[in-house]
């Protein structure tokens, strides 16, 4: 595989799920929608409750509304990432995908492109959202923003992973939604995105919070967490990143047909 080669086909496939995104306004929109809810109706109840301890010691308080920021940058990855899955979905019944994959690059190459289409999207959105949370003064130190980019974009590939990962599981459009809420809402509750595992664990919740700390969104969060107040999460990130690994070796082996689950369930190659 020559580097011109990959670059081309890197940059047709991120072309095309760019210009998917900018046709499908009503995407962004909701990507955006679900966050902003949490943030200026959810929080906005707690705010003057309760705060909530940001890293260790836990001697420093800050408002309810800025310690879910990182969890709701979270949730947008998580829900880009699920969408991207269900535009594979989508592409493999509609023949796309199958012309993709017999492109002469290897498939493995092709799968990553999409994937880093797919983060690009995520990561975009994740910063239009915290520009919508300064707009409505929720201070998130703006060193922050830089530092926290690279988690964003890792937190974000491992996420799409997953998707991708469920999309060969998934081998009709009807029944993904129900695997979308399968998958998005357990993992998004049972996480540091709306409350500090340590509360968990200090309420009892010992089931909670001890199924919470093998939940991979539970350390992308926490990454992005401690990245954003210019602090290296590493165990969390080093979970992150393996979790990636996993996932995106897995969704390769699976849309291989000559020894993934497509063949193994009597599917059509992808």
């Amino acid at each position: 595989m020559r580097l011109s080669h990959a670059w081309l086909a890197l940059q047709a496939i991120a072309g095309r799920e760019i210009a998917k995104f900018v046709r499908q306004g009503g995407r962004f929109a909701s990507a955006l929608v679900r966050p902003l809810l949490w943030l200026v109706v959810f929080a906005a109840g707690f705010q003057n409750v309760f705060g909530v301890s940001i890293i260790p010691p836990y001697d420093t308080y800050i408002p309810y509304q800025v310690y879910i920021v990182p969890g709701l940058l979270g949730m947008v990855l998580l829900f880009n990432g699920m969408q991207s899955s269900l535009a594979m979905v989508y592409d493999r019944e509609m023949g796309m995908m199958r012309l993709l994959l017999t492109a002469p690059l290897p498939r493995s190459f092709l799968l990553f492109a999409k994937l880093l289409a797919g983060t690009l999207l995520s990561v975009l959105q994740a910063y239009v959202f915290l520009v919508i949370a300064w707009l409505f003064d929720v201070e998130v130190p703006w060193a922050g923003w830089l530092t926290a980019l690279p988690v964003i974009v890792l937190a974000g590939m491992m996420l799409g992973a997953l998707g991708l990962l469920l999309s060969v599981q998934v081998r009709q459009l009807e029944n993904f939604a129900g695997t979308m809420n399968f998958v998005i809402f357990p993992m998004f509750f049972v996480s540091p995105a709306l409350y500090p595992l340590w509360k968990l664990e200090e309420s009892g919740a010992a089931v909670v919070h001890a199924v919470a700390q093998w939940n991979p969104f539970t350390h992308a969060v926490e990454a992005i967490r401690f990245a954003l107040y210019g602090q290296l999460a590493a165990t969390s990130l080093a979970i992150v990143a393996g979790c990636l690994a996993v996932f995106f070796t897995l969704a390769v082996r699976g849309y291989d047909p000559q020894r993934g689950m497509l063949r193994r369930t009597g599917g059509k190659p992808a």
